[in-house]
């Protein structure tokens, strides 16, 4: 029967330092039995000591170890401290504690078909000791790694998850990235976009993560992006149109403003009747105020000597 979730391991467990005192003495005994005429009763003592030796284990805390009896699954041991267990027990051991990906910038297309440089760190840990160790081909992945069998090593089968995390992480963000512009198209528009999406985004990220890695026993806490810009082919022409959306919303703000202070100076001039406009006067006082309003560079002053009415 195939086990499909985690279980804490129920096996046999004895305090590691009782049993550490208890092998010790067993050697002490075997060694002095074999100056005896019950000698072979020291040899058969001194043989269970090597035999008792290979059931010590240690774990530190957020540390656990998957339990097997001759590659069947027992469960998974969690307990902090020294312990002794049946030496024919193969324990693989794994670390529970959060580590960084800080994955290179990858291109992509983004909603409108722009190709980008985008690229995320991200703060993860296993969450299913059985998953990580028997859903995915972990030991596989981490000899390759290496070239060479990889036994007990923490090290090398954390890498191997790694690298699992990294592959996943690259198609969630290219998955995510595809769904939205880098920026808005027209300045008007207030559709989410990769630039301004913020925390938005980050979190479909971290849901697209845990999708593809629940699989695997592994739990994303924290992902973000971290680099985010056009490609290079394409970077200075965006730059320009960024750079004339800027301008043309500038425009607009000086236009609205010069329209706003022409109207407030009209209106005031006939108010306190400084002086009788016709409709020609007023189209010419409203177009010498929009150029001196709207220019960018200071106007000339042109004094005029005559009246009003020549």
């Amino acid at each position: 029967m195939t086990n499909e979730k985690e279980i804490d391991f129920g096996g046999f467990q004895a305090n590691g330092f009782a049993m550490l005192f208890l092998n010790l003495l067993l050697t002490a005994g075997g060694i002095g039995l074999c100056f005896t005429p019950v000698f072979w009763l020291g040899i058969i003592l001194i043989v269970l000591t090597f035999f008792l030796w290979g059931g010590f284990i240690m774990l530190e805390p957020n540390e656990a170890m998957v339990m097997l009896f001759f590659g069947k699954y027992r469960g998974t041991f969690r307990k902090t401290g020294y312990f002794w267990v049946n030496p024919f027990l193969s324990c693989k051991k794994l670390s529970m504690r959060a580590r960084n990906l800080n994955a290179d910038p990858i291109k992509v297309n983004d909603k409108v078909g722009n190709p980008v440089l985008i690229g995320l760190v991200l703060v993860w840990k296993l969450k299913d000791a059985y998953k990580a160790m028997f859903e995915i081909d972990s030991q596989t992945m981490a000899a390759n790694a290496t070239g060479t069998s990889i036994g007990n090593s923490v090290a090398s089968r954390m890498n191997a998850f790694e690298n699992f995390v990294k592959v996943q992480s690259d198609a969630a963000l290219r998955q995510v990235a595809g769904l939205y512009a880098y920026d808005d198209t027209d300045s008007r528009d207030h559709e989410l976009t990769l630039r301004s999406g913020g925390d938005e985004i980050n979190e479909q990220l971290v849901q697209k993560l845990n999708e593809r890695l629940a699989m695997a026993g592994m739990e994303v806490v924290e992902a973000r992006i971290n680099y985010l810009a056009y490609a290079p082919e394409i970077a200075a022409v965006m730059l320009r149109r960024q750079q004339a959306t800027a301008i043309i919303s500038a425009r607009e703000k000086i236009v609205e403003g010069a329209v706003s202070m022409v109207k407030m100076a009209l209106d005031k001039l006939s108010a306190e009747e400084v002086c009788e406009l016709d409709e020609e006067k007023k189209a010419a006082m409203v177009s010498n105020l929009l150029v001196v309003l709207c220019a960018d560079e200071a106007a000339q002053p042109v004094v005029n000597t005559g009246t009003l009415n020549h």
